[in-house]
C-alpha cells in the first residue's frame, strides 16, 4: 500500500470516529478521501466571488466533474466546518484531487492569474476592449470608470482634472484575477504609473523645471510622441520638433490627435475635411497641446517629452518604414512630402494608408 493511500486510509478511520461510525458517516469519509476520477483526470475551474455560497461552489464542482456529489460536498463543508474559511479567487481543479485537497486549494487564496499586457500607445479604448477580451471586465464599465471624476479624486488626482485617466494606465504585464473589480485593476495601473512619474521626476526634475510644463502636458506631449513613431531612438527628435512648434504658437498638425478625437467614429482614413474639424484634440485646428494625452505613453517616451534634443526641426514626414525625414523650412518639407508621400512608389507596400486600403 502506497504511503498516499496509506494517509487517506487513517484519515478514514479518523473521521469514521468523528462522524460516527455508521453508514452514512462511513460513506461521507470514503467520499471525503476519494477522488472523483484518478484514472482521467478532467479540469475545471470554480469561481468564488462576492457572495458566492457553498450551494454555488459545489454545484460548480459538480457541473465539472471534478466531485461526485455536491449534496456531500456540502455536507463535508458543514461537518468540519471548511466553508469558513473558503477564500475568493478563480481556482484551477481536478477529479484527480480528493473533496478535502479541493477544499485546501479554495482556502489557499491561490487564485488562476491572468496576465494581460498594455503596450506602449494604446489608449483606453483599446485597454477596454483587451479587459473585456479576456473576460476580466465590461468595456463600457471600464470606459466609464475612465471617466468618473469621484473615481480619479479617489484616486490622488487634484483639480482640474483631466478629461479621463487616458495617459495613467501605465503600459506593463499585469497579473489579474477574475474576483478583482475593473476599479482594482484601473487603480493597479494609476499607481504603477505614480510609481512610474515619481521614479522620472527626481532623475530629470532640472528638465522639468527649464520647460515648465504641468505634469499632465508632459504626459500628454509624450503621448503624442508616443504615436508618432515606430523608432524608438527617434523620440528626443520628434519631442524636439513639437517644443519647437510650441515655442513659435505653430500647429502640432499631428495625425494621431485628430484620429484620437474621432476615436469610435474613425474608420482607418483621415479625410481633409476631419483635419479642418475644430475639437479639443485636433491639433490641426488648435496652436497647443490636445486637451489631454491621446494614448498611455512608457518611460522612454516620458523622458524624450522632457528631454529635446537640440534642434532647428520644424517638420517631419514619414518615410513608410518607421522611420522621418526631419526639416527646417516649409519648403524643404514639402519636398520631403512629395518624394516619400505624394509618390506612389515611395509609399507602395509601405504606409499605413495603403495597407489599410488594400485590407478593406
Amino acid at each position: 500500500m502506497g504511503s498516499s493511500s496509506a494517509w487517506r486510509w487513517a484519515f478514514a478511520l479518523f473521521l469514521l470516529v468523528f462522524l460516527g461510525v455508521s453508514v452514512a458517516g462511513g460513506r461521507l469519509a470514503y467520499f471525503a478521501i476519494i477522488p472523483a476520477s484518478e484514472d482521467e483526470a478532467v479540469e475545471s475551474t470554480v469561481l468564488v466571488a462576492r457572495g458566492t455560497g457553498p450551494a454555488e461552489i459545489a454545484r460548480q464542482l459538480a457541473a465539472g466533474k471534478v466531485i461526485s456529489s455536491a449534496e456531500d460536498f456540502l455536507l463535508i463543508g458543514r461537518v468540519m466546518r471548511k466553508w469558513k474559511s473558503i477564500r475568493m479567487g478563480e481556482y484551477l481543479v481536478t477529479s484527480a484531487m480528493t473533496p478535502l485537497e479541493i477544499f485546501s486549494l479554495l482556502a489557499s487564496g491561490k487564485s488562476i492569474q491572468h496576465l494581460v499586457t498594455i503596450r506602449e500607445g494604446q489608449n483606453m479604448y483599446e485597454v477596454a476592449d483587451l479587459l473585456e477580451k479576456t473576460g476580466l471586465a465590461a468595456r463600457d464599465r471600464v470606459l466609464a470608470l475612465c471617466r468618473d471624476r469621484e473615481f480619479m479624486k479617489a484616486h490622488g488626482f487634484l483639480e482640474p482634472l483631466p478629461p479621463s485617466l487616458e495617459g495613467y494606465l501605465f503600459p506593463e504585464t499585469y497579473s489579474f484575477t477574475r474576483v478583482e473589480t475593473p476599479e482594482q485593476m484601473l487603480a493597479t495601473m494609476v499607481r504603477k504609473y505614480r510609481a512610474v512619474w515619481a521614479d522620472i521626476r527626481a532623475k530629470h526634475a532640472a528638465s522639468i523645471l527649464a520647460l515648465g510644463l504641468s505634469e499632465h502636458q508632459m504626459i500628454t506631449l509624450a503621448s503624442v510622441i508616443e504615436k508618432e513613431t515606430g523608432a524608438p531612438e527617434e523620440r528626443p527628435m520628434i519631442s524636439s520638433v513639437f517644443h519647437n512648434r510650441l515655442r513659435k504658437k505653430m500647429r502640432l498638425q499631428s495625425d494621431p490627435t485628430t484620429i484620437y478625437g474621432m476615436w469610435e467614429r474613425y474608420s482607418g482614413n483621415i479625410r481633409r475635411q476631419d483635419l479642418l474639424t475644430p475639437s479639443p484634440f485636433n491639433t490641426y485646428t488648435s496652436p497647443a497641446l490636445p486637451l489631454g494625452p491621446i494614448s498611455n505613453p512608457g518611460r522612454h517616451s516620458i523622458e524624450a517629452a522632457l528631454n529635446p534634443v537640440e534642434s532647428e526641426y520644424l517638420f517631419f514626414v514619414s518615410q513608410n518604414d518607421g522611420r522621418h525625414v526631419f526639416t527646417k523650412t516649409y519648403g524643404e518639407h514639402t519636398s520631403a512630402v512629395k518624394k516619400f508621400q505624394l509618390d506612389p512608389r515611395a509609399r507602395e507596400g509601405k504606409s499605413w494608408r495603403d495597407l489599410k486600403q488594400s485590407k478593406n
